[in-house]
């Protein structure tokens, strides 16, 4: 999985360096207002989250993470932090047990405990930041930038393999 998670983030920092801080953080009208970096910021703060409880133990929250505003206003301030997270996931195996807390109610504040592994956690930082890529993939769109990026940015795993498989049958 670390595997899988340092090719995602490679394929952010790639857009990064060709991103200018303008484009950055253009506030796109299909996005609510959103910017590509606001949305490359939450990607990379859950995977800090989860190193953190990797690094220093505890249990892991994604609610209680540090906003770091910076990652949002400057693409090499994120490429730097993106940097980071790939020498984390290629610095040894990230395995074992942890818990995640979270509270996923909008009106009660209770939050679960759920026992969970390191290994599912970076499936779902995985699953999440390609969720966001499709998000940045449309206000790239907006911005006439489609040609920053390969056309399978944003798209699961599964979807490019059906979609290959698909083309091999058709041909």
């Amino acid at each position: 999985m670390q595997i899988e998670c340092q090719e995602n983030l490679l394929s952010i920092s790639i857009l990064l360096e060709r991103l200018n801080k303008e484009q950055y953080q253009f506030p796109s009208n299909y996005l609510s207002g959103a910017s590509i970096g606001q949305h490359i910021r939450h990607v990379l703060e859950f995977y800090t989250c989860l190193s953190k409880a990797f690094t220093e133990g505890g249990a892991v929250n994604y609610d209680q993470r540090k906003r770091e505003i910076l990652l949002e206003k400057d693409p090499e301030e994120a490429k730097k932090v993106i940097d980071q997270i790939i020498a984390w996931l290629g610095s040894g195996e990230v395995a074992g047990e942890v818990y995640l807390k979270a509270a996923y109610g909008v009106a009660k504040e209770k939050a679960r405990t759920i026992p969970s592994s390191f290994q599912r956690e970076l499936a779902y930082c995985l699953e999440h930041s390609i969720h966001h890529q499709a998000l940045i993939k449309i206000g790239l769109f907006e911005q006439g930038l489609s040609n920053f990026i390969d056309p399978d940015f944003g798209v699961a795993p599964s979807t490019i393999k059906f979609r290959m498989k698909s083309k091999q049958v058709s041909s």
